[in-house]
């Protein structure tokens, strides 16, 4: 298996508090990995930290076999490869729709306005997004600002895409939307790394769950696994309140 992130070792303090303990773990190209558990066990440092919007204490993320913690590595080129999809959808208000998904594109893959266009235009039609290219995100409802998002993720063409609680912000009558363009991406073999609350999509589209409790990823498997055969008492303690909804 072609590994396109191997994090090694991975600590991570804010002043004396260590939020991330010695993080060991890697994705597969291809492959689907939920990271599940309680607020506050460190599962957005982490992928913040992956995504070096947070800069790691100590440890190693391999990427390409390189150690992208190196002060001699491109950070903004790496982070290019790594799409980010937000809590917050983080659109740019005053642009509409369109260029919200062309800007990345032209500034930094420094294609040509039209292609950007095409491209873009590709992706919001695969999200279901392609009608609204001229409104503004303030005319959008939250799960058609998160499929943007997610459009625009996909516009730079990263070899894997990042997702922290992409449904948390959202109504629950918008959160079905959003996963089930998500669930079509898993199934298109996009490298997806996805922090969440939602169980039944853990469950359902993952090929590896990881269960995070204070700051350490504290058992792993495949998605039956975990949600019916956990090891530990404090996965059976927090999927507990999932599994008898």
């Amino acid at each position: 298996m072609e590994k396109v992130i191997d994090v090694q070792h991975l600590k991570k303090s804010f002043g004396q508090h260590e939020v991330l303990k010695d993080i060991d773990f890697s994705v597969n190209k291809g492959e689907v990995v939920c990271i599940i558990g309680s607020s506050g066990s460190g599962k957005s440092t982490l992928l913040r930290c992956i995504n070096l919007l947070e800069k790691p204490t100590a440890g190693e993320i391999i990427y390409n076999g390189e150690n992208v913690l190196d002060s001699k590595h491109d950070i903004f080129k790496y982070r290019s490869k790594l799409g980010m999809v937000f809590q917050q959808f983080n659109l740019f208000n005053n642009l509409d729709v369109l260029h919200n998904c062309t800007v990345g594109p032209v500034k930094i893959l420094k294609k040509s306005q039209q292609e950007a266009e095409k491209i873009a235009m590709g992706y919001l039609e695969q999200v279901g997004m392609g009608k609204f290219i001229n409104a503004k995100p303030d005319q959008l409802s939250g799960g058609q600002k998160q499929r943007v998002a997610i459009a625009r993720a996909l516009t730079m063409e990263p070899d894997a895409l990042l997702f922290d609680e992409p449904t948390s912000a959202l109504d629950p009558e918008m959160v079905g939307e959003v996963l089930k363009v998500m669930k079509d991406l898993a199934n298109s073999g996009l490298t997806m790394i996805v922090v969440t609350h939602e169980m039944e999509f853990a469950r359902e589209v993952s090929d590896r769950v990881i269960f995070m409790d204070q700051g350490v990823i504290l058992e792993q498997g495949a998605p039956e696994e975990i949600f019916y055969h956990p090891k530990e008492d404090r996965t059976k303690q927090f999927l507990e309140r999932y599994l008898t909804k």
